[in-house]
């Protein structure tokens, strides 16, 4: 089943789409992360561009307005990510919304009817105390 994943901002503009193979139409948010973490990675790594765009920063890369640059020019490891973004879902770095619905845990199982909706809306932090 191919998924449709976009970036939301919490106006509902949408930042960013990709589009991801899901196996099971029972699937955990756990693993809608996954697939779309790992497709961001592969693509990035076809062709290793100057800015990665993805969901959570990659270790040794700057945040900039076109994305995130590596210091060096490398490979991403796909693993690795993956674990960055559960802990960031957990840590409300983001929130998953499928069918509208808010998901609660990345345990959490759902039913990914044909023209299901998944949205990704990235909270920044505030500054201060």
């Amino acid at each position: 089943m191919l998924l449709k994943i976009t970036d939301e901002s919490l106006t509902g503009a949408i930042l960013n789409a990709i589009e991801v193979n899901i196996k099971n139409e029972i699937v955990t948010v756990k693993d809608i992360i996954a697939a779309r973490v790992e497709a961001e990675v592969e693509n990035y790594n076809d062709k290793v561009p100057e800015y990665f765009n993805g969901l959570v920063r990659p270790s040794d890369a700057e945040k900039t307005l076109n994305g995130f640059k590596l210091k060096e020019k490398r490979k991403i490891d796909a693993e690795k990510q993956t674990y960055i973004a559960y802990q960031a879902f957990e840590n409300n770095g983001f929130l998953v919304l499928i069918d509208d619905q808010q998901a609660e845990s990345l345990e959490q199982e759902v039913l990914l009817e044909k023209n299901a909706t998944v949205s990704f809306l990235k909270l920044t932090p505030l500054i201060g105390g």
